[in-house]
């Protein structure tokens, strides 16, 4: 099992930790137990919910999924969130968070 991912209804859930105004974009494995949360680091601003959408996007792009298929189920104000990745089962979910 992969720290920061749920099997949920519609799918899987992802906790995540968003860092803006990053000097690039990419994706950290959690640190342990004691913080399950998958560190994304965007290039986008908290501005107008710009780091959001970025989220998003990357997202997306990570798991091959339609833009659609992502609602941010928690925290959309917050740097700590929780997505939902509408489709994926959690051996789908683990696969592509393998290669980070």
């Amino acid at each position: 099992m992969v720290l920061g991912v749920s099997e949920c209804a519609q799918g899987c859930c992802l906790k995540v930790k968003v860092v803006p105004k990053a000097g690039r974009c990419g994706m950290l494995a959690p640190k342990g137990p004691d913080d399950p949360n998958w560190q994304v680091r965007l290039t986008a601003p908290a501005v107008d919910g710009k780091a959001n959408e970025a989220l998003l996007e990357f997202l997306a792009k990570l798991f091959k999924l339609r833009r659609r298929q992502l609602v941010i189920k928690l925290g959309e104000k917050s740097r700590h969130k929780v997505i939902l990745l509408e489709g994926l089962t959690l051996a789908e979910v683990e696969k592509s968070l393998e290669t980070i």
